[in-house]
């Protein structure tokens, strides 16, 4: 009845729907799915549409269990064929030449909508990280490094900094209403008041697996709180992640992404 609505709205505003080209993904914690059939009423007929268990949505390859095995293999591959382009074009690359070619053409890649997708799995992660373990040896200096010191010599942060970092953006993008309040998440915020520093804060809810607790609305509420007041309550984005890189400047997992991000910073942060 649902989708019959839909058609029939579609039907309606000129946006005739193809049937053909409409997928079911039915999305589960359980190993086994039940197997239900969705259909659509054309012009020749109802017609059954073609269950499958991965599908991509703007740019993103969603499966049935949420897991995002598909899509983050596809961004890892396509992270190496650009760092390979780079690596046949550019024989000698210096610190400023290597940082712009890698962020334009390799970790943009690996960073597109990772909020909705980014990983919890430590294989995952590692798989990820390793794109840019790999890549910071396209520099000659850094070659015979560690690949924590590439990154200091680079100054480049991890790309688990960089996930969280973001998640911390689209927090505050969402709470200040920056998006569309009828298409962004539900942040729901805390109403406790006997505490200091309290403006701002997240309620954490209960979750009772462990993929809804990594759930873009679970995982940051942790993170968020811990900032200081000053920061959540910034006039603006630019200075709301101005504060934030000063606030986080001596975290350990800028340059080791083996570690977490703790509830202390750096008190200096202040301009």
């Amino acid at each position: 009845m649902a989708l019959d609505d839909l058609n029939e709205w579609c039907n309606k505003w000129l946006l005739k729907l193809n049937a053909s080209k409409c997928k079911a993904l039915s999305v589960s914690g359980r190993r086994a799915t039940a197997k239900t059939i969705y259909s659509v009423l054309t012009a020749t007929g109802r017609q059954d549409l073609e269950s499958v268990k991965t599908i991509k949505d703007v740019g993103v390859i969603i499966d049935e269990k949420l897991c995002f095995k598909d899509h983050i293999n596809e961004k890892v591959n396509k992270a190496y064929m650009m760092l390979g382009i780079i690596k046949r074009n550019f024989k000698h690359l210096d610190k400023d030449a290597f940082k712009n070619l890698y962020k334009a053409m390799v970790r943009s890649h690996l960073e597109y909508a990772v909020c909705s997708w980014s990983p919890r799995y430590k294989k995952d992660i590692d798989l990820i990280e390793k794109v840019q373990r790999r890549a910071t040896k396209l520099v000659a200096p850094c070659k015979n490094k560690s690949y924590e010191n590439r990154l200091r010599y680079l100054d480049l942060p991890t790309l688990k900094f960089r996930r969280i970092r973001g998640d911390m953006i689209e927090a505050y993008k969402i709470i200040t209403d920056l998006y569309d309040t009828e298409a962004a998440p539900i942040l729901e915020m805390s109403t406790t008041t006997m505490t200091r520093g309290s403006e701002r804060k997240l309620n954490k809810a209960l979750c009772r697996t462990e993929l809804r607790r990594h759930f873009f609305t679970q995982r940051i509420t942790d993170t968020w709180n811990s900032l200081p007041s000053d920061i959540r309550n910034s006039g603006t984005l630019n200075v709301f992640k101005n504060a934030l890189d000063r606030f986080w400047r001596n975290q350990a997992v800028y340059f080791d992404y083996k570690s977490e991000i703790t509830g202390t910073g750096n008190r200096s942060w202040k301009y």
